[in-house]
Parts: C-alpha cells; structure tokens; sequence
C-alpha cells in the first residue's frame, strides 16, 4: 500500500510536468485548444494527493508503526486526534498536505465556469506555471522528503508527538496556514498567465481569482491568529508572539498578500499598478515557498523549526527562479497606457502608502529574520543561533504598525481623486482619534506607540459606524470590508495594552499563603499531583479575588511526559476577562513545597482573538458579494 502510494506521488510529478511540457508546446500553436493532457494532469495531482494524504492518514489512525514517519511523530498513548494532526507535525507530512492544499484549489478552479471562459492562451501559460509547482512538490515528496519510508522491523511504539503540539491550536494552526499557502497559487499563477496574454478578450485575472485570494487570505490569517493563542495558551510564558524566525515565516506572506489585496483595487478599479499587482500576488506564493525554506532548511536556528532535511538548496533554488521570472513576466506585462496615480491626498495615495508601508514592515521582518545568515557573510565565522532581539522588532515594526492602523482611519473619507468627501464625518474621526489621545495621555497612558495605535483603533471603529448611515456604507460588500477593518483596529487595541501595560511578577508561595499583584489577591489553595494519559503533572490551584471579592480558580501545571522525560512542560491557565485577564503558570516547586508561580495582568488580550476571528470570517462573507456600483460615495 505504501509503495502504491510512493507510486502515486512519482506519477503526479512526472504528469505534471508532462503537461507544462505539453502546454508549452501548445503555446507555439496559437489555434491549439487547451492541452487535455495538462487538464487530465491537474485532476490526477487532485486525486492521486488526495489517495497519498489518505493513505498517510490512515496509517496514522491505526498506528502502523512500519511506517517510519507515523513511528516518529505518534504512540500509542496518543488520542486518536492527536495521532491523525501529526500529519503536519514533521517535515514529509507537513509538505505533503501542503501539496494536497495546492492541488485540491487547483481542481476547485478546473472545474469552475471561470476558468472555462478564459482564453486557450491564458490557459495554457497557467498550466505551465501551476503544473511546475505541483511537479516540484512531487519532486519533494518523491526524493528528500518521502512520507512513506517503510521499517523492515516496526518498533513495538513510536516516538511519540512533541507535548507542545498536543494542543488544540496545533489541531487547526498547520492545516489553515498550508491552505492559505495553497490557495494564492491559483491567482499568483493565473497572473502571471494572464501578463503573458495582455490582448485576450477575457475576463481579468483580478475577478476570475478574487474567491481564492479572499479565501486564502482568510485562512492565512486564522492561521497565525490561531498559532499566536497556542502560543499564548501553551507554552507558559505569558505572551503570543516572540518574533520567532518560524512565526516570522508566516507574517510575510500575509503582509505582501495584505499589500496585494490593496492594490488589487487600484488595479480593478482605476485600471492603475497593474503589473505591480501581478507581482505582488506572485510574490506571495513565492514567499510562501521562502517561508517553508527558512522552516527546512536549518538556515536560521528556531524551537519550531525542522532542521535540514535535504529540501532547503531546492527550495532557495526554487524560489530564486520564480522571483527572477516574476518581476521579469510583470515588467514585460506594464500598461504604458495606464493612467497616472493621483496625488498623496487622495484615495489612491493612501492605498499605495498603506501598500508600502505593509511592504516595509515585509522587508524589515525578513532582514531581521535573515540577520545571522547576513552576518555571517560578512564576518566570515559562524552565523548566530537567533536573529534580532524581539525588543528591535517592537521598536521598529509596531509604529509602522501603528501607522498603518492610522491610515485605516483616514482613507475612506478622501476621493479617489483627491480631496474630503464627508469633511464633517472626517473632522469627526480626527477629533475622536485626538480625544482618545488626550484621554489616555491624562489616565497615564503615555507611550507613543501604544498611544497612536489604541487612538486609530478607536477612530477606525467610529468611523465605520458613521459609514453605516450612508446607503454605499450598507452594501454587503461595503459591510465585509468595514468587518475586516475593524478586526484589524481589535487587534492593534488588544497589542496596544496586553504588551506594553502587562503587570507580571514571580509568586512564591506555600499552601494557603497569599501575595498581592496590583489589586489582586493570589491564594495557594492547594497542591496536587497526579497522572494523565502518557505524563505526571504537579498542579497548583490559585485562588483569585479582587478588592475581597472572589473571581475565580487558576489551576496551571507542570507536566513530564513519558517519553519526553529530559524535558518539563508549562501548562498555563488564565480566567478569561475582555478587560484584564488573569493568566498564571507554574514554574518549580522545591523540597519545602515552595511553589514558584508567574503570574500576569493581561489587559485587552482577548480583542487579539476577537478581532482575528473578525479576519478569518468575513472575507468568505464576500465571496459572493456583487460588486458594487464604481463611485466616488462607495466605502
């Protein structure tokens, strides 16, 4: 079976690039229809993925430990949920589920009228990029990354799953993310296509893709959003992002996605920045690809990362050609038609600044990311363990952020062409914008980041609500994009206040001894050991009260996991509050019983997970949104 599946994977490689072979040659016909052999290709990649995902996941299920991967990354002690995510917690698995994400959004897009209605050019140049992508992952899977390598002697149990895996998030963190990946290859590839074959009498490629690339930013960003609460909920250490290389990994993908999605406006709307587009919307796949390279490559050191397991020379290889091939196919495609950006005070500027400034932020993240390695060069030695601090990535990434938060607010009150629209409702949001400031600079809120974040945030909520009072401010279209605003301005508050205003202290306590954190009362209740399934925990119960009155229990522990004995694991708790949130977790416990705990004031953590949730959902609320009527009134 597992040698069926090995062959499932070759013959996807050597069809897929059967068929870019077939569409090139077809290209040199200009009467050829569409190659049938590139179609039946992209099929058989669906089918033949979906078989090879189910038969890994079936092996997994029932713990066939012949299997060398389900071997490594399962037990028997392992919940059956667990052992059927840890198809994406090792390197093989993890790369053959984002193969099946990218073939699965290709087959969807076969079969819809869209693609039907494009030109047998168009078609063909798609087929020769998409089929390249799907035939490197073939290559992959098939040679340095083979998820189905069979032990002649099965082990009596596996390895076992990485404790910090087993965790809700984890569940669902992995798979969006890949799906998001997988989903901008069909409008990165349909760009591209559609640049090559500027004269044809078609749709634009922005309308054809818009599902997918809505879809796949959705995804990306529950993703993330959903890795930042594992991060806060698993590993103990009271924060959710830490400016690890592999959570940078994602972050760039999604901000170019993010400065794409903006100019895709100009692009379809005023006929303006069209090739910057298409190299943008490329650009995000490809950095998607980068992201998996400083994942598997063992080029910058991370907690999370794989190490080197062959892929990463393929994968920079792979990533350079398509970035060359990109800027060069979106150069040759440039209108010198195309009309002139209007000024910095219109609509148009303020989208191409928040375009640039969502770029930057891009850029700095991966210099920073990619610090040892540029270090290296020069100094000839060994590259450091770690990129830049997180202290440089807040000092110089969050006023951008803050920034661009502050755009938000701004834009939707200026024509396309220049000048106020609604001047009294844009005199309204700057004066709420300023009275947020002033009010916080006098209850001692005084940290300029902080401060021009929470102010945007407040102002860009405001000024959806007056758009509500307009007719264009209520089509669903308008709707969805305000939902996505203020998801944004939800999460800038929440960053705002849980980082920079966090109250945190280590508490050392014995049974039934209290301590003070700021206006709450921390009591040890008790003390308790016990087993789980596959660990021994030692748990802590924190009895919580503010001002006397009782708020609630925290009960973190200190998990050692069978198999992972050498190591100890956080299991942090909080009590939930949308203003201050308690969260503790549970450090040592010495031969007095003296229990070490850390213990932290959260304020507005969880406007991060309601606003990321606001993300994740109302861009499939667009999918089937009817564009509104194209005028200067519409938000």
């Amino acid at each position: 079976m597992y040698t069926f599946a090995f062959l499932l994977l070759a013959a996807t490689m050597c069809l897929a690039l059967l068929g870019a072979g077939a569409s090139l040659v077809a290209l040199g016909r200009p009467a050829a229809r569409p190659s049938r052999i590139a179609e039946a290709a992209g099929l058989f990649a669906a089918v033949a993925l979906s078989a090879a995902s189910g038969i890994l996941t079936r092996a997994l299920a029932f713990s066939d430990f012949s299997v060398i991967y389900v071997a490594d990354y399962t037990d028997r002690a392992l919940p059956l949920f667990y052992r059927l995510t840890a198809f994406w917690a090792g390197q093989p698995g993890s790369l053959l589920f984002w193969a099946f994400s990218v073939a699965l959004c290709g087959a969807i897009f076969q079969l819809t009228p869209a693609y039907s209605r494009l030109s047998g050019t168009t078609r063909h140049w798609y087929w020769v990029f998409y089929l390249t992508i799907i035939g490197f992952f073939g290559l992959l899977l098939t040679t340095w990354s083979n998820p189905f390598l069979v032990s002649h002697t099965a082990p009596a149990d596996g390895s076992g799953l990485n404790p910090l895996l087993q965790n809700p998030g984890m569940i669902f963190h992995p798979p969006l993310l890949f799906l998001g990946y997988g989903g901008f290859v069909i409008p990165g590839c349909l760009a591209l296509a559609q640049s090559l074959n500027p004269a044809a009498d078609e749709a634009r490629w922005t309308s054809v893709s818009r599902p997918f690339m809505l879809a796949a930013w959705a995804l990306l960003s529950a993703g993330i959003v959903l890795g930042a609460w594992w991060a806060y909920m698993e590993l103990g250490w009271g924060g959710y992002w830490a400016w690890d290389p592999v959570e940078n990994a994602s972050l760039i993908p999604w901000l170019i996605a993010t400065a794409a999605l903006h100019t895709m406006l100009l692009a379809t709307r005023r006929n303006k920045l069209g090739a910057t587009t298409v190299f943008l919307v490329a650009l995000t796949t490809i950095s998607a690809f980068f992201a998996t390279y400083l994942v598997r490559s063992g080029v910058v050191q991370s907690v999370h990362a794989f190490g080197d397991g062959g892929v990463g020379n393929p994968l920079l290889v792979f990533v350079l050609a398509g970035l060359v091939l990109s800027a060069w196919i979106a150069i040759k495609g440039r209108d010198p038609q195309a009309p002139a950006l209007s000024g910095l005070e219109s609509r148009e500027g303020f989208l191409v600044v928040t375009a640039w400034l969502l770029l930057l932020l891009a850029g700095i993240i991966l210099v920073a990311t990619m610090w040892p390695v540029f270090t290296a060069l020069f100094s000839g030695g060994e590259q450091g363990s770690m990129g830049l601090t997180a202290g440089f990535y807040n000092r110089v990434c969050l006023p951008l952020f803050a920034a661009t938060v502050a755009l938000l607010a701004i834009c939707p009150w200026l024509r396309w062409d220049g000048g106020l629209r609604r001047k009294a409702f844009f005199i309204a949001v700057i004066a709420v914008l300023a009275g947020w400031m002033g009010g916080l600079w006098f209850a001692e809120y005084r940290l300029p980041t902080p401060l021009l974040a929470s102010a945007a945030a407040v102002a860009v909520l405001f000024g959806h609500g007056l758009m509500l009072t307009e007719p264009a401010g209520r089509t669903r279209n308008a709707l969805c994009v305000a939902g996505i605003h203020a998801g944004v301005a939800l999460i800038a508050l929440g960053i705002a206040f849980s980082g920079p205003y966090k109250t945190e202290k280590d508490l050392i306590l014995k049974q039934g001894e209290s301590a003070q954190l700021g206006s709450y009362t921390v009591t040890l209740n008790r003390v308790m050991v016990g087993e789980g399934p596959g660990y021994q925990f030692l748990e802590g119960e924190l009895g919580i009260s503010l001002d006397g009155k009782p708020l609630g229990i925290l009960a973190p522990q200190r998990r050692i996991y069978d198999k992972w004995s050498r190591m100890q694991f956080a299991e942090a708790a909080t009590l939930f509050s949308p203003g201050n949130e308690l969260y503790a977790s549970l450090l040592a416990i010495d031969e007095q019983e003296n229990v070490q705990f850390r213990v932290s004031v959260n304020p507005l953590v969880n406007w991060i997970w309601f606003g990321g949730t606001l993300l994740s959902v109302v861009p499939f609320l667009m999918l089937g949104a009817r564009r509104a009527r194209k005028t200067e009134e519409e938000c």
